[in-house]
């Protein structure tokens, strides 16, 4: 039994290796599927962008503040702006797969279906840092701040990362119902008020140039958040698409 043992123990890390690069494989996959049918439709990302634009034209209308004012609600607006665009990414996004059948090929293929999750969710992430970069600039302008804050860019990808990683799980779960553009907000919000309040406060911290000791814990509060929802969602995936 030893002897027969031994090649069969030998032989698992290659096991593991060939499992891990299939499981890349598969999530590459999945985020080329995504990029190259947005550069044919542009329809998530176009919807988002407009969304975005109009929603910063709106309150640069309708809050006639002075500079110092300014500076205390950018953050609020800002992350106003990037939680419904990003909530618009995200149904549009599953609900593109499941019109086109998509999701249903998607589940019947013989992979991991975690790799799904993480290809659909770095997709997500990648659109959503898109619109961010170009609503940055826009911002900048039309309310005179600078955004451009190494402190506040790391905000905005921490707080993108969590959001996205939630978004992604309740979407695939909403996007089964019919009111799937509904439902998914009504979920996601409450879900997401922690990365909301870490974020808002991080960023007004960082925009008014507050000490570290007082962003420390916003941060924390955001990197905590992302690695307990990213591995929850990786987990759970499977038994939402199942249902």
């Amino acid at each position: 039994m030893e002897d027969q043992s031994l090649p069969l123990a030998k032989t698992r890390p290659e096991t593991r290796v060939r499992n891990g690069a299939a499981f890349f494989s598969a999530v590459r996959a999945v985020i080329w599927k995504d990029l190259a049918a947005e550069l044919r439709s542009r329809e998530v990302l176009s919807a988002m962008l407009v969304f975005s634009l109009l929603v910063i034209l709106i309150f640069n209308f309708a809050l006639e503040l002075d500079a110092a004012t300014r500076s205390t609600v950018t953050a609020g607006v800002l992350w106003v702006t990037f939680a419904f665009a990003g909530t618009l990414g995200l149904n549009r996004s599953m609900a593109m797969e499941k019109d086109r059948g998509c999701l249903d090929g998607l589940l019947l293929a013989p992979v991991d279906r975690s790799a799904i999750y993480f290809g659909k969710a770095i997709g997500n992430l990648i659109f959503m840092f898109i619109v961010e970069l170009i609503v940055l600039p826009v911002y900048s302008i039309l309310y005179n701040t600078n955004l451009f804050n190494p402190g506040l860019l790391l905000v905005i990808v921490l707080g993108s990362i969590g959001y996205v990683a939630v978004g992604t799980l309740l979407a695939s779960m909403a996007v089964q119902t019919r009111t799937r553009d509904i439902l998914l907000p009504i979920l996601l919000f409450p879900i997401t008020i922690p990365i909301f309040v870490g974020a808002v406060k991080a960023s007004t911290a960082f925009l008014q140039a507050f000490p570290m000791a007082e962003i420390w814990p916003y941060l924390n509060l955001l990197i905590v958040y992302d690695v307990i929802f990213t591995a929850v969602a990786y987990m759970i995936f499977d038994f939402v698409v199942e249902e």
